[in-house]
């Protein structure tokens, strides 16, 4: 009987689930292809019809977990009636209620952050450096932007303001994942991105600054 693209299409999907499911209860490392289609319902050869090995399969999860809103970051920072800060705050604000709402969001970052990222898994790194590369940019983007409107604090560059809000997000994330989730992400993560980015802004001018 031959297979129809949507069938293929279901199959991958039923792959990808069970890898979700299995690397999380086992670890990465720990898996084995053989226990993915076990547990999908497929033949080995199946996966191996979608993806070349465990790092592609790997890849494929990593790649179902988009970063805060970049898109969204790049288009509005251009438009000059909007507060650029403000975007990017609340970007990154709306991730935070996403994965707090996401369960399956939630278990493919718990994980990636632990996953043994030695020897085949190297490429994943490669790929993470990437996606961090390309999102840091257009996030010293938003600063520069902010900084040229005069609403970035002079004591932040667009890099240093660019990685601190970096570093906070991954910070947040990786302790509410890792550690019991013992925390209001959205709640004490809103609060935390609130200080931050009152310490981006810079105080409007009065009449007496003039």
């Amino acid at each position: 009987m031959r297979r129809t693209k949507a069938d293929a299409e279901a199959t991958r999907k039923k792959i990808l689930s069970a890898a979700e499911r299995v690397f999380y209860e086992k670890g990465v490392s720990n898996t084995s292809l053989e226990e993915v289609a076990s547990e999908a319902g497929v033949t080995r050869g199946a996966i191996y019809w979608h993806f070349a090995n465990k790092t592609d399969l790997f890849l494929a999860l990593y790649d179902a977990v988009p970063l805060p809103q970049e898109d969204m970051i790049a288009r509005e920072i251009e438009t000059e009636a909007f507060d650029t800060l403000a975007i990017v705050e609340k970007a990154t604000s709306d991730w935070l209620e996403m994965l707090a709402k996401d369960e399956q969001r939630q278990r493919i970052l718990a994980i990636m952050l632990r996953c043994d990222y030695d020897n085949d898994m190297s490429a994943v790194l490669v790929r993470q450096k990437e996606i961090d590369e390309r999102h840091n940019a257009t996030l010293e983007l938003a600063f520069t932007r902010a900084l040229e409107r005069g609403q970035l604090q002079e004591s932040w560059t667009p890099p240093s303001a660019a990685r601190a809000l970096h570093w906070m997000m991954m910070g947040l994330c990786t302790e509410w994942l890792l550690f019991g989730r013992r925390f209001d992400l959205v709640a004490e993560g809103r609060e935390g991105l609130k200080r931050l980015f009152s310490s981006f802004r810079r105080p409007p001018v009065t009449t007496s600054d003039q």
